[in-house]
């Protein structure tokens, strides 16, 4: 691997639309959402730490999990993890990266990616991740990393590419034409049969130049504050700068600050089984199901007419379930959530009207 090579992990996030699994104390990204033994965190850093020297992989979170993060990762360096004392979105957390990186090695290429992401074919990833590398390399351009879709999916955002125009040595390469929010379902199966879109992984790869000068013509006043502390990071000086800046930066996402606008994004079509795990049934897609489509986690479950459902209950608790189709059912020990599939977008909102009603307490 390259000493180049950098990664930034993004796993600031609460994960509300798990819950109540995800709780604001403890998200998704510290579960072992996937039953594997290890949490969704841990597989990332493994993933990359196959392609990024260990000691270039960055972790940028909430200052809340800190202490999280070195139990679940203890090799990592404190210097490496990157407390936000603020949410402000994916631009900061990424502006905030670069100038990390920059007092270090400022020849980096980076990659950036998000701490939840469910990866089937690792060695695929992997390549992908590597021709991604060398195409940024010595090249302006900002890269993101397209999936195949294989299905009709709302919950996407997706990317247009310009076909017949392919940049670079691979026919994977094309050049960006339009990036789209998530669409409704009759905008997302004309892109699925059209054939020219691809879904937004919010995986991106660039190098340090190239993402700095991005930020400097797109989005120059979020640039402008952390470039004030430019003596600052990998100091002492640090954390007193960044409470400051996160305190007068806007709230905006990568993708609308500079990806939509850039006319140097590039494309990396891949197909190698991935899903954001952003939602209960992007989970469900993944787990294993039994003879009724159902996956059942819980030692003591007893179904009746249930299909296509997702439940997950404690050990310990005796269930009983009658004549639920596409469900998902989620019990923890104080809170019991009942909700169709095809509604589980509402679950935010759920957060939200308990929070007003109870505080905190439930989140």
């Amino acid at each position: 691997m390259h000493k180049n090579n950098y990664c930034v992990i993004m796993a600031g996030g609460i994960g509300s639309r798990f819950w109540p699994y995800s709780r604001t104390q403890k998200p998704k990204q510290f579960l072992d959402i996937l039953g594997t033994g290890k949490t969704l965190l841990q597989q990332t850093f493994n993933r990359f730490a196959d392609i990024c020297p260990e000691e270039n992989i960055l972790i940028v979170t909430n200052a809340d999990y800190k202490d999280l993060i070195l139990e679940q990762l203890p090799g990592v360096k404190p210097s490496n993890i990157l407390l936000e004392p603020l949410r402000k979105n994916t631009a900061p957390c990424i502006a905030y990266a670069n100038y990390k990186i920059s007092t270090i090695n400022p020849n980096a290429c980076i990659v950036v990616a998000s701490s939840d992401h469910f990866i089937l074919n690792e060695k695929q990833f992997k390549d992908r991740i590597e021709e991604g590398f060398r195409f940024v390399m010595n090249r302006d351009v900002l890269l993101t990393l397209g999936i195949k879709p294989d299905r009709i999916e709302t919950g996407y955002g997706y990317i247009q590419i310009s076909n017949g125009e392919v940049a670079g040595t691979s026919d994977n390469l094309s050049r960006v034409k339009t990036f789209t929010e998530k669409p409704d379902y009759e905008l997302a199966k004309a892109f699925y049969e059209s054939g020219d879109f691809f879904w937004n992984s919010g995986i991106f790869i660039w190098s340090l130049n190239s993402i700095m000068n991005a930020f400097d013509k797109h989005l120059s006043e979020v640039d402008s504050i952390f470039r004030e502390g430019i003596n600052f990071f990998n100091t002492d000086k640090e954390d007193e700068f960044i409470l400051k800046t996160y305190s007068k930066c806007k709230n905006i996402s990568i993708d609308f600050g500079i990806m939509e606008k850039a006319d140097n994004v590039y494309v990396l079509c891949s197909d190698f089984g991935w899903s954001d795990l952003g939602t209960w049934g992007s989970l469900y897609e993944k787990l294993k199901k039994d003879k009724n489509k159902n996956t059942i986690s819980g030692n003591t479950v007893f179904d009746y007419d249930v299909k296509r459902s997702i439940i997950r209950v404690p050990d310990d608790k005796l269930v009983v379930l009658q004549g639920l189709e596409d469900y998902i059912v989620i019990d923890t020990d104080d809170i019991l959530l009942i909700c169709k599939k095809g509604d589980e977008q509402k679950i935010k909102q759920f957060v939200n009207d308990v929070k007003l009603s109870r505080g905190d307490e439930y989140i």
